[in-house]
């Protein structure tokens, strides 16, 4: 970031303050991203249930999708994808069609964040491109998973938006808890407990 430029500090609960526009992987804390994430909806809270389907949430039931349409990738991989929307516990999740309305300015910070946020836990920068892809698949099944039994759409409206899943809703292993939207405080464990199990897995 250039001198004299102002920085957009956040405080997080952690004690950090990070920097969104020029973010230091060194302010990065797993605390500070499960806390926001959990607390974070998807669908600017426009689901069916008595909690909102969180961010945290979503990544888990992302994280998921990933290893049952890829089982030959590895702990590396899956934290790759748990972190793929990292960035919103700063900066929200923004809709798509917002997000393509703001342009590049807001990709740019977003993506900044999340290599900051890979490179905390010891991971490259950016994911391989064909881990992107199954990511972005995984990613997008989520979101087919989501609008048909949260957000009110219809089969063929979230064909149309989302594609066809890749991985039926009765082949993936406890479906029904995985849409079933969570309080904050179980989001937040269970993202917790999703990442260190991938990361005790690369480290051994």
């Amino acid at each position: 970031m250039a001198r004299g430029k102002e920085r957009a500090w956040q405080r997080m609960l952690s004690g950090r303050r990070l920097d969104i526009l020029d973010p230091s992987p060194l302010d990065v804390e797993l605390s500070d991203i499960a806390h926001g994430l959990a607390r974070v909806a998807r669908w600017n809270g426009q689901t069916q249930g008595d909690y909102p389907f969180s961010v945290a949430q979503h990544s888990v039931l992302v994280l998921e999708l990933f290893r049952a349409a890829n089982p030959e990738l590895g702990p590396r991989e899956h934290l790759f994808t748990l972190l793929h929307d990292a960035p919103e516990y700063v900066m929200g999740d923004i809709i798509s069609p917002f997000k393509a309305a703001m342009g590049g300015n807001y990709k740019d910070v977003e993506n900044r964040l999340l290599s900051a946020i890979y490179l905390r836990f010891a991971l490259p920068a950016q994911a391989p491109a064909a881990v992107s892809r199954a990511i972005k698949k995984a990613d997008r099944d989520a979101a087919y998973f989501e609008a048909t039994h949260l957000a009110g759409f219809d089969a063929v409206e979230a064909r149309r938006y989302f594609g066809e899943p890749g991985l039926p809703q009765f082949d993936l292993d406890h479906f029904d808890r995985l849409i079933r939207p969570w309080p904050t405080r179980e989001a937040h464990d269970r993202f917790v407990a999703a990442f260190e199990a991938s990361a005790a897995l690369l480290s051994a």
